[in-house]
């Protein structure tokens, strides 16, 4: 039966796409194959609205083994011929809908884009963004998401390094779950997302096909309302014990040279995978829908093509080779079932019952292939006239400084996560190096080699949100600091854009500016996009989030005795800054948060004086004429100072200067700063390799764990930490 305009509008597509299937196929579409566009060309599949700014990243570099956009995941080489496999995806609006399965559906799959390639995960980071804790609704989605994230997390057996946690009222309809996966892989022993050779057998393999998850792609293509819960169906179900096995019979597969491709089943599921790989493979499928393992009864061919069920994976291996993958898969109790044949003809050609139910060309339905492309009109947002109205002089300087930090650092985006962090698995492969030496970014090290990788996550979504270009080059120049201080050399990127509805012309402004800036940092740091994730429709009846574009980013450490750590080491140890103190306090959690104030401009940043600190820093720890080194950014230079003393209780001591405001010195936010502690018999030597980077001496490390600040005494570093690290716990529970 045909299906109409007003069903092919119910699904998501627009009038105009409607056509464009008609002339593609030369006739009128069935129900199920509108279906299938209306996942495939939705905005979560097709990036209909991003890709032309997209493709204006730097997509190249010299340890880029593979293209962005090529495969599953970012591949890049690391030396001594092994490479890294990693990277970050949204699972935002099911979290809003059913918070827990959200979470752990999003880090299982994110898991499997790495396994398909045929790298083993050694590392999950996430960055998560929630509204108000004064409100009941948030305190249960935190809480869901969180249980989601360790459960899937501990029971797959791979560990959380690192992660990231905000709160604004903006998010509080709309949270953001960003998941990030990390894998390593020998070169030369990754998979590809591919299809060929005729007759090729086409496998499913993994958990059975349910009707959880229908739609998820066009789901993730929509706003969140009122209605969005009665839309629970399109949340998928995870199982994470399941995942483990695929894993394991996966990686057993791939060495026996049976299989031509492998891909996950993520959004779309069977739709996806089969029509992406066939289009990159220039060949076509034959698919019977009826051999599809099932767990209910009567799904009908359109639910099994959308269906959105965990832990499946599509593979074609080499004609002769069956009984070899077969008996891997019982040997792991589970499902390996001949759905169809690769073929000549580049159609995708779907049976139930020996009845053709869709018949369409693999290419028109991929990105890159036959999916459309829009480019979207833009204009400055409206609230920047407020944002410019800002005078630092309207803000009177706390009489109470000491007071002021006490509040500062109980705030919930600045406090200790450590009530998120002990309920993850951190130490399962013995691979996470934080535990008792931690560093700004987390060094995970490779087993069987001296190597380690350095990673992380890392965006200020109000900074981009105050002025978007520059907010994004921030994210990614603190996720590079992160790395240099942690010892690593940044190496590449992977993104998790999120952002409001693109028809909004604000917030494609803040999605086209976002970009640029995104793409200029990347260039000066030398560090290309490998892929991510775009995210767009994070809107409410509230309006849009903040623009939230996550870097996640990962470098390299030739040996694990390079790590850098952040913590204080030795009494009289001399505190440095390196970079430039200024008269700033834009966009600070103390401004934001403390003083009331929502619009101000975004702090103080200049790309290529960020440049020359973190080669600065970079060659001192080389040089090991450093002890230790913490990057400056939420909560100032008091909260940076603080974090280092709690790591072994040791205080310090430090003086400011008379010529600037003291609320900006301690809590301003101006980037490009990093504090470093040198032994004092070589300051002279390490001041003259400064060279022409801006410093200044802070003060001194103290024996005991007292702070004094200006000779004021400021109390002891023990009673501080009881307050940071139970602040978060306490207003959650509380």
């Amino acid at each position: 039966m045909q299906a109409t305009l007003e069903q092919a509008l119910k699904l998501g597509l627009r009038e105009e796409e409607f056509e464009q299937i008609k002339l593609i196929l030369g006739r009128t579409p069935n129900f199920t194959e509108v279906a299938m566009y209306s996942v495939m060309w939705s905005e979560h599949c097709s990036y209909k609205n991003s890709i032309t700014w997209l493709k204006t990243l730097p997509r190249d570099g010299d340890k880029l083994l593979v293209k962005a956009g090529e495969e599953n995941a970012g591949l890049v080489d690391i030396g001594d011929g092994w490479a890294c496999v990693f990277k970050i995806e949204s699972h935002n609006h099911p979290s809003a809908i059913e918070p827990f399965q959200g979470a752990a559906t999003g880090v299982g799959g994110i898991h499997r884009d790495i396994f398909t390639m045929g790298a083993r995960p050694v590392a999950a980071l996430n960055s998560l963004r929630f509204g108000s804790l004064d409100n009941d609704k948030t305190k249960w989605l935190v809480k869901g998401v969180v249980k989601g994230i360790g459960h899937y997390g501990n029971c797959f057996g791979v560990p959380t390094v690192a992660g990231e946690v905000y709160f604004e009222d903006c998010y509080q309809t709309n949270p953001l779950v960003n998941a990030m996966s990390v894998g390593v892989v020998r070169i030369g022993a990754t998979v590809s997302a591919t299809s060929h050779t005729e007759g090729s057998p086409v496998f499913i393999v993994g958990a059975a096909t349910g009707k959880d998850g229908i739609g998820g792609a066009s789901f993730a293509s929509a706003d969140i309302s009122g209605s969005s819960a009665e839309q629970l169906p399109a949340v998928q179900v995870g199982d994470p014990f399941e995942e483990k096995k695929l894993l394991e019979a996966c990686l057993e597969l791939i060495p026996t040279g049976a299989l031509i491709g492998m891909q996950d089943m993520g959004a779309a599921g069977i739709t996806c995978s089969t029509s992406e790989m066939s289009a990159k493979g220039e060949h076509g499928m034959i698919i019977h829908l009826d051999k599809v393992p099932v767990r209910q009864l009567n799904i009908k061919p359109w639910e099994m093509l959308l269906s959105e069920s965990q832990e499946r994976m599509l593979i074609v291996i080499k004609q002769g080779t069956e009984a070899v993958v077969k008996k891997i898969f019982d040997k792991w109790d589970i499902h390996c079932v001949q759905i169809g044949e690769v073929t000549k003809d580049k159609n995708l050609k779907y049976y139930m019952n020996g009845e053709l139910v869709a018949d369409i060309p693999a290419e028109s339905l991929v990105l890159g292939g036959g999916a459309p492309i829009y480019k979207r009109d833009f204009k400055e947002p409206s609230y920047f006239s407020e944002i410019n109205k800002f005078d630092i002089d309207s803000v009177i300087e706390p009489a109470l400084l000491k007071e002021t930090a006490s509040n500062l650092i109980k705030l919930p985006n600045i406090a200790s996560k450590k009530w998120i962090y002990e309920q993850y698995d951190s130490m399962v492969m013995t691979g996470n190096t934080q535990t008792n030496s931690p560093s700004d970014a987390s060094v995970v090290r490779i087993h069987g080699t001296k190597k380690a990788l350095a990673v992380t996550t890392d965006c200020n979504s109000r900074y981009v949100f105050a002025d978007p270009y520059k907010g994004a080059m921030i994210a990614v120049c603190e996720a590079a600091r992160n790395i240099i201080c942690s010892g690593g050399m940044p190496v590449a990127i992977t993104n998790c854009l999120n952002f409001g509805n693109p028809y909004n012309p604000e917030v494609y402004y803040q999605f086209v500016n976002a970009i640029k800036g995104m793409g200029e940092a990347c260039r000066k740091l030398d560090t290309p996009v490998t892929g991510g994730n775009v995210s767009f429709y994070n809107q409410s009846e509230d309006g849009p989030v903040y623009p939230t574009p996550t870097i996640g980013m990962v470098g390299v450490l030739d040996s694990l005795d390079d790590k850098m750590t952040l913590g204080f080491k030795h009494s009289g140890d001399l505190i440095y800054l390196i970079g430039e103190q200024k008269n700033d306090i834009n966009c600070s959690e103390y401004l934001h948060h403390l003083c009331g104030v929502k619009y101000s401009p975004a702090p103080y940043f200049n790309l290529e004086q960020e440049y020359l600190v973190q080669q600065t820093v970079s060659r001192l720890i080389d040089e090991r004429l450093i002890k230790s080194a913490h990057d400056i950014s939420e909560g100032g230079l008091f909260t940076c100072l603080l974090e280092s003393a709690m790591v072994n209780n040791l205080g310090f001591h430090i003086y400011t200067l008379p010529t600037l405001r003291k609320d900006a010195q301690l809590f301003g936010e101006a980037q490009s700063r990093i504090v470093v502690t040198v032994k004092p018999e070589i300051h002279t030597f390490f001041e003259a390799e400064l060279k022409s980077v801006p410093f200044l001496k802070l003060g001194h490390v103290r024996a005991n764990d007292e702070i004094t600040i200006d000779h004021e005494n400021w109390g002891l570093v023990n009673d501080w930490k009881m307050v940071y690290d139970t602040a978060l716990e306490s207003l959650i529970n509380g």
